[in-house]
């Protein structure tokens, strides 16, 4: 399992893992939210196939600093329970540093990104994530101004377009 703690995976890394791929908070949570939309349904269908990806080590997905605090401070102890359980799947770990510090503030200077998403992106810059998945369709526009290397996609968008 490929743990760093910080910077990139390295070069040995890279090469014995599969795309990495960075998920918001919402997509661990996704789960939970309003069944009676149609939209709901099917990005947390997509958020489903992507864990299970994850599962079959198609993808390898990462967990932060970010995604801890988060779920600790989730006030709903099912909805914690289950984000430390998908957790398991996740096996390269982002923890603070400080050019993700530096890159989360250009990102809010540069788009407006909230303090929350741009250490979330900035996470996932530092790893050198393939792609970024979001259910915040603002969360993807601002992203998306900022032309990073990675792809910036809904679930549902992801799951159509990396399909197998």
């Amino acid at each position: 399992m490929s743990e760093p703690t910080g910077g990139s995976p390295t070069a040995q890394d890279s090469a014995s893992i599969s795309p990495l791929v960075y998920l918001d908070y919402n997509c661990f949570q996704r789960g939970f939210d309003d069944p009676a939309q149609v939209r709901i349904q099917m990005e947390a269908l997509a958020c489903q196939e992507v864990f299970a990806r994850a599962a079959r080590n198609e993808i390898t997905l990462a967990w932060s600093f970010m995604h801890e605090d988060e779920t600790i401070l989730c006030p709903f102890p099912a909805r914690r329970q289950e984000a430390f359980r998908l957790a398991t799947l996740c096996q390269v770990r982002v923890a603070p540093a400080a050019a993700i510090r530096t890159l989360a503030q250009s990102f809010q200077a540069q788009s407006g990104l909230s303090a929350k998403d741009a250490l979330h992106l900035a996470c996932a810059a530092q790893v050198e994530a393939v792609c970024f998945v979001t259910c915040d369709d603002g969360l993807i526009r601002q992203a998306k101004r900022l032309r990073l290397a990675l792809a910036i996609l809904n679930p549902v968008d992801y799951v159509r377009q990396v399909g197998k």
